[in-house]
């Protein structure tokens, strides 16, 4: 049990720290600028931990296992992090902003999920889909 609990907490405590660094980011800041070195940094420790993991013998054959996905990975990071700049400082509140965003990314995912990996789609996520819309709604009157 513990092997499918410990990584959503890492996602939950991550993004908490996530939602409270980008509200708290200067409105004077460039956020190409912040982003440079908040990548630079995550950079470095990334290097850090694969060099670790992998072994310094295995860095070739490891970074020879690499395909587009990264690529596309980094210009999709880039989107989401400016992303939820500009919508801090557009005056959405913390407390709604990524339950509003997370909802939205739910219910394309499903989408997604049907369409291009062949996922089953039941009932009841279809009526999640329709009760998160409601709450779209709800949250934002």
């Amino acid at each position: 049990m513990w092997r499918l609990i410990w990584p959503i907490l890492i996602v939950v405590l991550s993004n908490t720290f996530y939602n409270v660094c980008m509200k708290s980011m200067p409105n004077d800041v460039n956020p190409f600028g912040a982003l440079m070195v908040t990548y630079l940094v995550a950079a470095i420790i990334s290097a850090i931990i694969f060099v670790y993991v992998a072994g310094p013998s295995n860095i070739g054959v490891e970074i020879s296992k690499i395909n587009w996905t990264s690529v596309v990975l980094a210009l999709a990071i880039v989107g989401l992090e400016v992303g939820y700049v500009f919508v801090y400082r557009a005056g959405w509140t913390v407390s709604t902003a990524s339950v509003v965003a997370n909802i939205g990314l739910a219910c394309v995912l499903l989408f997604v999920g049907y369409f291009l990996y062949r996922e089953n789609v039941s009932l009841n996520q279809i009526a999640g889909i329709v009760v998160c819309m409601v709450g779209l709604i709800l949250i934002n009157l």
